[in-house]
């Protein structure tokens, strides 16, 4: 029976993988005919932008639930290698935004159910643990791919791709959970509680 159930599920397995790798071809294509028409091309990278491309999604389908696309974008710039430090430093500032969210929705909603006033006591807690995501996710996000295209009059706009793993960036929230914590009053009195639900939130994407 488990030699059947073995033999039954190799096929099974087969075209998924088949129907995922064509949903992928037909991905790739609808993005690189966008990419085409509105004037994107790769960026520091000896690949083309449609190798480049394959291998995010790659990268992406291996992470799983686990991995994460977060993009940098500048726009308006005249030297290439601002454009790229911009496009850096807004895709760290949005993971911590999105993060600084999550973290706000679950501490307003648990303290709130408590006659908290959460929203107005930890605005400090929130801005410092945005902050301080937005420093420590920086050595997490991992680059995929870079485009760029010419504005037509002396300058430049750009998108840069990373993927980060969730299991991995959560140590760095935790730790800007921690440190944020030193800097809110409000936190500290509340230390246990957040810290519970937070790590709790932190086992699943933000």
């Amino acid at each position: 029976m488990v030699v059947a159930a073995v033999l039954m599920a190799v096929p099974v397995g087969m075209a998924q993988n088949k129907a995922l790798q064509k949903a992928l071809n037909k991905e790739k294509k609808e993005k690189m005919k966008e990419y085409k028409k509105e004037g994107w091309k790769i960026f520091g990278s000896s690949r083309s932008l449609e190798v480049a491309l394959l291998s995010h999604y790659d990268k992406l389908n291996q992470l799983g639930d686990d991995g994460r696309e977060i993009v940098g974008v500048a726009s308006r710039f005249k030297s290439k290698n601002v454009g790229k430090q911009m496009v850096a430093n807004n895709a760290s500032l949005s993971y911590a935004q999105q993060a600084g969210s999550s973290l706000k929705g679950r501490v307003v909603s648990d303290m709130s159910g408590n006659g908290t006033d959460a929203e107005g006591e930890f605005d400090h807690f929130y801005a410092a643990y945005e902050r301080l995501v937005e420093k420590e996710i920086k050595g997490e996000l991992s680059p995929s791919y870079t485009i760029i295209r010419d504005n037509g009059d002396g300058t430049f706009e750009m998108q840069e791709f990373y993927i980060v793993s969730e299991s991995a960036a959560s140590k760095a929230r935790i730790r800007a959970l921690e440190n944020a914590m030193k800097e809110s009053e409000a936190a500290q009195r509340h230390a246990a509680k957040i810290s519970d639900f937070v790590r709790e939130g932190f086992s699943t994407n933000e």
